[in-house]
């Protein structure tokens, strides 16, 4: 067999070889783009569920909603079938059109408080709707807390990472304010802005932190926080550096 010819089976394996591979990679993107997007059910309020109400109650008064939606939607701990919530108790009040999570329930006698991880308390911080992922946080969500301000009298304005993941464990109704701004003429505007208090279940350290960074101390260096939705693989590293206009195109 010449040399001519070697070379030719080869590059025919290869070529074939490639092949395979771009087709099983399209295949392995289209599965994971089609898990994604693939439709499950999970029970949502239907109607607001008041602290206490046993899962049994809710659902003779029809509370709970089958819903079918896109399982990248899904919030981790959502339930399907409210059987196994019969004999818990509401631990946190549910609002219409929150999926209902293993989370917010509790044995009946646990409900003058919230569940919370051992060795936590519960925080609460009034966002606005950016500041709070427009809305997506949610009872069961995780999330990375960022912090800005000037650290320094005089000092460059800094955005750094605070705290993550930290676990949320209610969120209250949306509200909507009325902030005053001040027009280009001089003439006062009104503004209104979108809020809502969520609660965190944070330790005692990071309660300070949060605190401190949330701009509502006298002096605060720090001006205010901004959350970001985390998932299983979303990463983050508090306590880095930070950006400011030192160093934003670096």
């Amino acid at each position: 067999m010449g040399r001519r010819t070697v070379l030719l089976i080869a590059a025919l394996v290869v070529a074939a070889l490639g092949t395979v591979l771009v087709f099983l990679y399209a295949q392995n993107a289209r599965n994971a783009g089609e898990q994604l997007t693939e439709p499950v059910q999970v029970l949502v309020a239907q109607a607001q569920i008041e602290v206490g109400t046993t899962g049994s109650a809710a659902s003779s008064a029809g509370a709970f909603e089958l819903r079918t939606i896109a399982r990248s939607n899904v919030v981790d701990g959502a339930l399907s079938d409210a059987a196994p919530l019969a004999d818990l108790a509401a631990l946190t009040t549910i609002y219409p059109g929150q999926q209902i999570i293993a989370q917010q329930w509790g044995a009946v006698g646990q409900t003058g408080g919230l569940a919370l991880p051992d060795g936590t308390v519960a925080l609460s911080l009034e966002l606005g709707d950016p500041q709070r992922v427009a809305g997506f946080v949610k009872p069961g969500s995780t999330v990375a807390i960022f912090t800005y301000g000037a650290p320094t009298a005089g000092g460059a304005t800094q955005v750094r990472t605070l705290l993550g993941p930290i676990p949320v464990v209610a969120v209250g109704p949306s509200v909507t304010t009325s902030q005053s701004t001040s027009g280009t003429s001089g003439s006062g505007n009104t503004e209104e802005i979108p809020r809502a208090i969520l609660t965190l279940a944070v330790t005692e350290a990071q309660a300070q932190k949060l605190i401190f960074a949330s701009g509502q101390v006298p002096g605060a260096t720090y001006t205010g926080l901004w959350f970001a939705l985390m998932d299983k693989e979303s990463k983050v590293a508090p306590g880095g550096p930070g950006v400011s206009a030192d160093n934003l195109f670096r």
